[in-house]
């Protein structure tokens, strides 16, 4: 695979053979973001458990404590005075039926987060085909299927996001932008393997932290040692 000469320039500031500590492998990924942007920095963590099995599942949410450096865009399925709640929160687009047809009919996906009120799940399943694959169907774990919707939608303007497993057993999630710094880098990154440790699965057995690897948009993967992070 061809890789533009930042890249390389980059890569050649990283040990692949080496386990960094946490706080050396972010202040690497942010001198290796060398994008005319400011790159997203995101960690890839590698689990221990299964994702077949239900009670191996791994999913969950929290507030980052910098945020991500991005303004969600959020969708709020919603009626009567929950929408009217949902709309002086925030929320970008509010609506039943309609914005369900909108999704049907146009393939519209211009929003980041679902967030729903209990009633109108039964609405919303019916995008569960459209939804699901995109991540993005609301669930009572995330804290998307809820009656308090201002707070819901609060928190996600702050800053919350949703970790869960792919189908190889890994967490994909952002922890800011590289213009943070390694401070508040760090500080994310921190909160973000809190909770994975946190909601280890009692089923879970052996090495719970397989790998864990930070990288920017465009810049290479920088490797931490799991050994070194309390689980």
């Amino acid at each position: 695979m061809f890789r533009g000469k930042k890249y390389q320039d980059s890569a050649k500031l990283i040990d692949k053979s080496k386990q960094y500590d946490v706080a050396e492998a972010i202040g690497l990924v942010t001198k290796t973001a060398k994008a005319k942007f400011d790159e997203t920095v995101e960690a890839h963590i590698r689990l221990g458990v299964d994702s077949r099995h239900a009670d191996q599942q791994v999913r969950g949410a929290i507030v980052l404590p910098n945020g991500t450096g991005k303004s969600a865009k959020v969708l709020v399925f919603a009626k009567g005075p929950k929408a009217d709640e949902a709309k002086a929160a925030g929320a970008d687009f509010v609506g039943e039926m309609d914005l369900v047809e909108r999704i049907q009919k146009e393939n519209w996906f211009e929003f980041d987060v679902v967030v729903a009120t209990p009633d109108m799940m039964g609405v919303v399943g019916r995008l569960g085909k459209v939804l699901g694959p995109k991540g993005l169907m609301p669930s009572p774990k995330a804290g998307t299927v809820t009656m308090d919707v201002t707070r819901a939608v609060n928190e996600i303007k702050a800053g919350k996001i949703e970790y869960r497993l792919d189908k190889t057993n890994i967490i994909h999630c952002p922890i800011g932008k590289a213009s943070f710094g390694a401070d508040k880098l760090k500080e994310n990154f921190d909160a973000l393997l809190g909770a994975v440790i946190k909601a280890k699965p009692a089923a879970a057995k052996g090495q719970y932290l397989r790998s864990v690897t930070v990288a920017s948009t465009m810049g290479p993967g920088v490797k931490i040692n799991p050994a070194r992070i309390a689980q």
